[in-house]
């Protein structure tokens, strides 16, 4: 298992009226995240809120590259990011525990918090397809590619971790400093992940480690990264 002290490449907020910052998502602009009463865009160009949705927004966030998803207590939100408009409701497989959120390849990925499990959950339905199970809790969910990471929070330690998709063995760590949290996973797509810092109220910036020619897990499992 490879182990290394996350590299923190940037940091936005605290951001005004918020007090608390959970999912994290990316739809190749912007970032937007979950802060309780609403969902802010975020400009990672500039660092400027650049407008807000009000829904429900307590956890995870992600991003099908039209719709925006949204953990809100027991329920999954689709939303239309142009409108504001809650298209559907599925129920949220932790009913009221669940954290992370990702999208890829036409499915949810949703980590249920205390119970440190990730589920494959159908969009459509709520149906949870499988289920992989974390030593930590989860609080954050995101692919790049073939890789699965999850964010944890347990005490004041907290760390960036890359699992087999297949059985959740650890196969990478970035390790947060101590009483720096992850409350919000989200990969850019490239060499960046956005996360959530709770009650911080800012969103830091974390450095993906290089990959040589071959990447990912050799899982074989063909899922795509959320933030695309």
């Amino acid at each position: 298992m490879k182990r290394a002290a996350a590299d923190i490449v940037r940091e936005y907020g605290p951001f005004p009226g918020v007090d608390r910052v959970g999912g994290v998502s990316y739809d190749g602009r912007h970032a937007w995240l979950a802060v309780g009463d609403r969902l802010s865009s975020l400009d990672p160009a500039s660092g400027e809120i650049l407008g807000s949705i009000e829904v429900a927004a307590h956890a995870g966030t992600a991003f099908d590259g039209r719709h925006l998803f949204q953990i809100a207590e027991d329920r999954i939100l689709k939303i239309d990011p142009q409108t504001g408009r809650v298209l559907a409701t599925i129920p949220a497989p932790g009913g009221g525990g669940d954290s992370g959120l990702a999208w890829a390849e036409g499915m949810l990925w949703v980590g249920e918090y205390q119970a440190r499990k990730i589920h494959q959950v159908d969009p459509a339905t709520g149906a949870i397809l499988r289920t992989i199970e974390s030593n930590r809790f989860v609080t954050g969910v995101t692919w790049v590619g073939r890789e699965l990471w999850h964010g944890t929070w347990e005490n004041d330690e907290s760390e960036l971790r890359r699992v087999d998709p297949r059985t959740g063995k650890v196969l990478e760590k970035l390790e947060m400093p101590p009483g720096v949290g992850v409350s919000g996973l989200e990969s850019d797509g490239g060499d960046q992940f956005f996360c959530g810092g709770g009650s911080s109220g800012k969103v830091r910036v974390i450095r993906r480690p290089g990959r040589g020619a071959a990447t990912g897990s050799n899982s074989g499992v063909p899922v795509g990264s959320s933030g695309k």
